[in-house]
């Protein structure tokens, strides 16, 4: 019996770290789908485990937002984080024969992106 209840507490886990990964990944094409500048091809998407962090304050979330990244518009607009713990996702990509990494900052809800570098 008590092992028939650890296995469906795994199991009921396991299928919620799966659905959060599956949004932050969602959330995060549309934002590089919006966001990459016109014209820009990329290929062969690959993502990171979803991860949680502590370390990111307003003032490296300002940075991020001004010096933007390579291959993305310039003057994006993001939401306001006010959570102290934001969830990162890595993502490589091949553009022009070359494998490209970024990482991106989502909220709590993993509906939008706050920042990425």
């Amino acid at each position: 019996m008590r092992a028939r209840n650890i296995i469906i507490s795994i199991g009921i886990l396991l299928s919620v770290s799966c659905g959060q990964q599956y949004d932050a990944e969602q959330t995060v094409k549309a934002f590089v789908e919006e966001n990459m500048e016109e014209g820009v091809q990329i290929a062969d998407r690959d993502f990171a485990d979803l991860g949680q962090t502590r370390h990111i304050n307003d003032s490296l979330i300002a940075l991020m937002h001004q010096r933007g990244a390579p291959l993305f518009k310039q003057g994006i607009t993001y939401p306001t984080a006010s959570q102290n713990e934001l969830f990162y996702l890595r993502m490589r990509y091949v553009h022009d024969g070359d494998t490209l990494q970024n990482t991106f900052y989502l909220n709590q809800e993993l509906t939008e992106v706050v920042a990425f570098k």
